[in-house]
């Protein structure tokens, strides 16, 4: 039997509050200790990928606290209820089957009259037979040429996660001569975000995907409009040139205003959707359906470790565990993400929605309030670019934050140069090892300005290679991360009632039915 608990009132929690403080990092790091360290605290992920936790302030009297905390949580019982259909997601009434979009995990779900797995499987398939028709010309433009690019119109979720995962491959699909289409993305109702794409795209030979899953999203459907517009202006027939991904009830399913429709449902969130038709349409468009479906089976294969109840083989589980031990015992407010590969430059801002849209509550899945803080403040940058930038906040800052790395041992281009002595690959992965180590240990100076206390946390995440498999990997550990710490936070991580009031009082002044200060900002503003 499931029991919906605080964090406050687990047993478990209380002893591993009493470890607040209990490793020198300093010292644990020093040293053949830190070597000992590096080799043993590391844990095998999906997709070729490794999760080293050495320069974290733990020890085995701490994972022993942790892995007392996930049994008492029961993790892994609530893991599966999510993915055998349970209603997770209380607020909206809503099971949460995002796992289902890359493979089976558990008993057959049935909703709604449908098997959801076949559902989302068919729907790909779908994709799939359609982005090959593109790519064999079957489906052409109006003058029977074929397209070359395709442009993705949406937002939020819609946006920040296929556009992530589009230019994390982008490079390794042009190595590997896969590049079907260039991808470009629409997201912000700033006119200027789709002037910007549209001057820069050959329309008669550019493909629009728009994305809305309730196709009533304001944002989506004012650029659809911007979109439509510029066609028609170029003499283009609009019709002949979108394709929709929505749900089967939105008023975009069956319109004859789009060449096709791929369907996803109320199951899958936005944050939660790259591994639906949401990122899969673009996806199979760009790369091809194959190395789409080896993306799938790097997020499956992760989803699959995630079930391990022994936090040493469930790498998501015990990333998770750490990061509340750091977040409530330690009382470290934020999580620096910080990718050195260039190709994941956008995959930060998707991890700051994944994580601070799901986790970012103050009462829990009752809806009752928590006295403990919930989720971080996520933020981040590519390395090495990052290093020129907010890092001296993270050496020298009075707060401490936390550092998650994400590094690979080879590029994707196939391209690099010898410079004194080592290439640019090497150069980088110097970068990370040095900054590893200077954020543990530090550096003692009788100049207080060049003195660094170090003792500031890091995990990397490392591979030999940002592929398909590895990135699907990626993307699942932190999706199944996040979901671990709401399980142990007591929230509902699937709803995100926090970007509606907004949204209402930006029709109220669309519609000027404003008074008081709100009145007085339109004004400002000019509205």
């Amino acid at each position: 039997m499931i029991a919906w608990k605080n964090l406050d009132t687990l047993a478990a929690y209380e002893k591993l509050a009493a470890l607040k403080d209990h490793v020198n990092l300093v010292e644990a790091m020093a040293g053949e200790n830190g070597a000992v360290r590096v080799k043993n605290y590391s844990v095998p992920m999906a997709g070729g990928l490794s999760y080293n936790f050495a320069a974290k302030a733990v020890d085995d009297q701490v994972l022993e606290a942790l892995a007392a905390l996930a049994e008492e949580a029961q993790l892994t019982e609530k893991f599966a209820a999510l993915y055998n259909g349970e209603v997770i997601n209380t607020g909206e009434k809503r099971r949460v089957l995002h796992q289902l979009t890359r493979g089976q995990l558990g008993e057959a779900v049935v909703a709604d009259g449908a098997d959801k797995r076949a559902f989302y499987l068919g729907e790909q398939k779908k994709a799939a037979a359609f982005a090959e028709k593109v790519h064999t010309g079957e489906i052409r433009n109006a003058a029977g040429e074929k397209f070359t690019t395709v442009v993705q119109i949406g937002i939020g979720g819609s946006d920040l996660g296929p556009r992530a995962m589009y230019l994390a491959l982008e490079n390794w699909a042009r190595q590997n001569n896969t590049l079907k289409l260039e991808a470009r993305f629409i997201s912000n109702v700033d006119p200027d975000d789709a002037a910007s794409v549209l001057k820069t795209v050959d329309l008669a030979h550019a493909l629009f995907v728009l994305v809305s899953k309730s196709g009533t999203t304001l944002e989506t459907l004012t650029n659809e409009s911007f979109v439509k517009d510029a066609l028609k202006n170029a003499g283009l027939d609009p019709a002949k040139h979108m394709v929709a991904v929505t749900s089967e009830t939105s008023p975009l399913a069956k319109s004859s205003d789009y060449l096709a429709a791929f369907f996803m449902d109320d199951f899958i969130g936005g944050r939660y959707s790259s591994t639906s038709c949401v990122g899969g349409v673009v996806l199979s468009l760009a790369f091809g359906p194959e190395v789409f479906a080896r993306f799938l089976n790097g997020a499956h294969e992760a989803d699959l470790t995630a079930k391990e109840r022994d936090i040493r083989k469930n790498p998501a589980m015990l990333d998770a565990l750490i990061g509340l031990y750091e977040r409530n015992v330690q009382g470290w407010p934020a999580t620096a993400v910080l990718p050195y590969s260039q190709a994941l430059s956008r995959f930060p801002a998707h991890l700051q929605q994944l994580d601070m849209e799901s986790n970012g509550k103050h009462v829990n899945r009752f809806g009752e309030p928590v006295r403990y803080p919930t989720g971080p403040v996520i933020f981040g940058e590519p390395g090495t670019n990052g290093q020129h930038s907010f890092y001296q906040l993270l050496h020298q800052g009075t707060d401490i934050v936390p550092l998650q790395f994400v590094g690979f041992r080879r590029n994707q281009a196939g391209m690099d140069v010898d410079i004194q002595g080592s290439t640019s690959q090497q150069k980088l992965c110097a970068n990370v090892a040095a900054q590893i180590m200077a954020f543990a240990c530090g550096k003692q100076d009788a100049d207080p300005n060049k003195s660094f206390d170090g003792g500031r946390p890091s995990s990397i995440i490392i591979g030999e290679q940002l592929t398909p498999e590895a990135l699907g990997a990626l993307l699942a550990h932190f999706e199944n991360k996040v979901m671990f710490q709401g399980f142990l936070w007591n929230l509902n991580s699937f709803d995100q009632e926090g970007v509606q009031l907004g949204k209402v009082l930006a029709k109220r002044v669309l519609a000027h039915e404003t008074d008081g200060a709100l009145r007085a900002y339109s004004d400002l503003l000019d509205i």
